[in-house]
C-alpha cells in the first residue's frame, strides 16, 4: 500500500502518547499506518487501540517491530533514557530503523542521542514541533528538524502527515536550537502583551479597542493577533475559556528554561529571555502550572 509522497505504508513505532503524542500517532493510523505504542498511561494506551493502533508491553518489543519510531517525551533525560538506556531503542531496533525525536529537550541531549544512533547506523533526526494540540489533532504542526540531508528527506513523508510546514534547520540539534528560541520569542511576546493589556485597563482603555488599534499598528505580534490573552477580542483563545491550556504555563516555564541554559553554555546575552523565565516561575510557581500560558496576565494584573 502507498501512501500520499509514494511512501510504503509503514511500522511505526510511537513512544509517549499524551496530549501531543497520542493525536500525532492517531493522524498516523489515519494515513494507513500500523502504529504500536507505547506509554506508561493505560489511558493513552488505550485512547491509542480506539484510534486503532496496538500497544506494545515494553520500549525492546515496540523497537524490534518498527521500521520508523517517533518520541514525544518530557525531558532530555528521559530522551536518553529510552534511546540509550538499557532495553532502550537503540539496542533494540532493526539496523537503519528511521528515528524521529520530537520531544522538546535540550541541544547537547538531542546531539548526543543522533550520535549513538549514527554509531548504530540509524538515521535519526530532531523535530520538535509548533502548534499546540489543536495542531497536533489537526495534522497542521510545525516541525523544525534537525539532521542530515538524508535523514531529513526519510522523515519527512511521515512529518508531512503530523503537520503543516517542515524546516529543515540544519544539522543534529538545530531542530531543539529552532524550538527554544522560538518560544523565547513568543514567551517575551506574551508577557509584554499582557503588560500593555493590564496597562489599558489601569488607563480606562477598552480592551477591544486596545485590540483593534495594536493588531493593526505596530504593536501587532501573534501573541496579540492570534493568541489574545483577554477574553473578547478573540472568541478562540484561552482567555474565553478560563484560560484552559492550550500551551500550558509549566511548558513555557520547561521551554524558557532551556533557552537560559542554551544561553548560558553559548555566552549569548538574553536579558529579556532571563526576565520572561522568571517571572513564568512566579506565575507557575503561585499556581499557575496547568493555566494556559497567556495566563500570566492574570498574575500581572494580581489576580493570579
Amino acid at each position: 500500500m502507498f501512501i500520499g509522497r509514494n511512501i510504503m505504508a509503514s511500522a511505526i513505532g510511537f513512544i509517549g502518547l499524551g496530549n501531543m503524542g497520542g493525536p500525532m500517532a492517531a493522524n498516523l493510523i489515519k494515513a494507513g499506518h500500523t502504529v504500536t505504542g507505547f506509554d506508561l498511561s493505560e489511558e493513552a494506551l488505550k485512547a491509542l487501540e480506539e484510534a486503532g493502533g496496538k500497544r506494545a508491553a515494553s520500549v525492546a518489543e515496540l523497537a524490534a517491530g518498527s521500521d520508523v519510531i517517533v518520541t514525544m517525551l518530557p525531558a532530555g533525560a528521559h530522551v536518553r533514557k529510552i534511546y540509550e538506556g538499557e532495553g532502550g531503542v537503540l539496542d533494540n531496533a532493526k539496523p537503519g530503523s528511521l528515528l524521529i525525536d520530537s520531544s522538546t529537550i535540550d541541544v547537547d541531549s538531542a546531539r548526543a542521542v543522533a550520535s549513538a544512533a549514527a554509531d548504530k547506523g540509524m538515521p535519526m533526526v530532531d523535530a520538535p514541533v509548533s502548534g499546540g494540540v489543536g495542531g497536533a489533532a489537526a495534522g497542521t504542526l510545525t516541525f523544525m528538524v534537525g539532521g542530515s540531508s538524508e535523514a531529513f528527506d526519510a522523515a519527512k513523508p511521515y512529518l508531512d502527515i503530523m503537520g503543516k510546514t517542515i524546516v529543515h534547520t540544519g544539522d543534529a540539534g538545530t531542530g531543539q536550537a529552532a524550538k527554544i528560541c522560538n518560544n523565547m520569542i513568543l514567551g517575551i511576546s506574551m508577557i509584554g502583551v499582557s503588560e500593555a493589556f493590564v496597562l489599558a485597563e489601569r488607563l480606562g482603555l477598552d480592551a477591544q479597542k486596545l485590540f483593534d488599534i495594536s493588531s493593526t499598528a505596530s504593536g501587532q505580534c501573534w501573541a496579540l493577533t492570534s493568541y489574545c490573552p483577554v477574553p473578547g477580542p478573540l472568541p478562540a483563545s484561552p482567555a474565553n475559556r478560563d484560560y484552559q491550556p492550550g500551551f500550558a504555563a509549566e511548558m513555557m516555564l520547561k521551554d524558557l528554561k532551556l533557552a537560559q541554559d542554551a544561553a548560558h553554555s553559548s555566552g549569548a546575552a538574553t536579558p529579556l529571555g532571563a526576565q520572561a523565565a522568571a517571572l513564568y516561575s512566579m506565575f507557575v510557581n503561585s499556581g499557575g502550572e496547568g493555566v494556559d500560558f497567556s495566563g500570566i496576565v492574570k498574575y500581572l494584573r494580581g489576580t493570579s
